[in-house]
């Protein structure tokens, strides 16, 4: 039986297109919708005791959910709030598993803290963040992470995992594709002077008028994100289908130099600009995707206004489902962008959400 603190739908009344940004994908079995930390332990020890197969959703921001749902109980992270305590010019920031990123981080900019500014208007929870190793112009949850009080499903017991353990890494973590494991909450180290992280990123360091690696105000660096993820159709609006997207939907692919290389001289050979690349301390190279997807003949809109999914008309790395989509036909179109660019370059694109229910094959 469930816990008697959590919520039941049936899955007619709130299928699981309305709890993903994408606004697709079919019903569950059961939904529970779990409050704090304590019913979320509840809803996922009741269905592990079932045999349930288990999906937890948070704010459905990285989760592309196939059309015929999920055949199991969903547990819908709805645990809000955070605390702070601040020693010596550092804060110490904890905040609950289902509390809504971007609010989040507007509360810690409106306090005067500094760290999380660049990572402003990114949509989903708090919980999501150190299973993605979100980050965004200049700044990675791993930069500011100090720990992650976890549910570890196999044994039961709740544990606080230091951030070094959970092998962060690009977009990804020992959580990522991993079901053993899950948030319940996380803490952040962040600066009590009113400064944002160093600045890193070229663009937005352009946009604020300061060197790379300077520090900004964080109120000035969260309205200079917010400006330029909206001008690429990255934060949500109701109203604007360009953004009921999953973000980017593939990574930028690092890749051996060699790779690299080739790409730049078939990009030459077809007299096109550069594929934007980043030099990484292991050595190897980190490509733009959102350039190898425009030099393949990708444009933006693609495939045309009519289609009920398309590469959004901002931004070459967000597919939209244009509010009468379905998954097979996003995924259909993730499939002719990823092919495009592997003949055009030889580099194959790996998808950034979590599928559910469907495959990218």
């Amino acid at each position: 039986m469930p816990s008697p603190t959590t919520r039941l739908e049936q899955p007619t009344v709130t299928p699981l297109a309305a709890l993903t940004t994408l606004r697709l994908g079919g019903p569950a079995r059961r939904l529970v919708r779990a409050g704090s930390a304590e019913e979320i332990v509840a809803a996922v020890r009741d269905a592990d005791a079932a045999g349930e197969p288990l999906l937890v959703v948070g704010g459905g921001s990285n989760l592309v959910v196939g059309d015929d749902g999920f055949d199991g109980t969903v547990v819908h992270l709805e645990s809000r709030g955070h605390t702070v305590e601040c020693h010596d010019g550092e804060a110490l920031l904890c905040v609950e598993a289902g509390q809504d990123w971007d609010e989040l981080v507007a509360a810690t900019v409106d306090a005067g803290l500094g760290g999380l500014e660049c990572l402003s208007g990114i949509p989903g929870c708090a919980g999501a963040t150190p299973v993605q190793n979100v980050g965004a112009y200049g700044v990675e949850t791993s930069d500011l992470l100090v720990d992650a009080t976890l549910l570890d499903r196999a044994t039961g017991d709740v544990v606080t995992v230091p951030a070094a353990q959970l092998r962060l890494g690009y977009r990804t973590s020992r959580l990522k594709h991993a079901d053993r494991e899950m948030v319940l909450a996380a803490r952040f180290r962040l600066s009590t002077d009113g400064l944002s992280a160093p600045i890193r990123y070229a663009e937005l360091a352009r946009v604020l008028g300061v060197e790379q690696e300077a520090r900004a105000p964080v109120g000035a660096v969260r309205d200079a994100v917010l400006a330029l993820r909206r001008g690429k159709g990255m934060v949500l609006d109701e109203d604007d289908h360009d953004t009921w997207s999953a973000g980017s939907f593939f990574t930028n692919p690092v890749v051996a130099p060699d790779v690299a290389d080739e790409v730049a001289r078939r990009a030459a050979a077809a007299d096109q600009r550069p594929v934007t690349a980043w030099a990484m301390p292991d050595g190897r190279v980190k490509l733009s995707a959102a350039a190898l997807i425009e030099r393949s003949g990708v444009p933006r809109g693609h495939p045309g206004p009519d289609a009920p999914v398309r590469v959004s008309t901002r931004h070459t790395l967000a597919l939209t489902n244009r509010g009468g989509g379905s998954t097979t036909q996003l995924l259909a179109l993730a499939r002719d962008v990823r092919d495009r660019v592997e003949e055009a370059f030889g580099v194959h694109l790996v998808p950034e959400p979590v599928l559910v229910g469907c495959a990218l094959d």
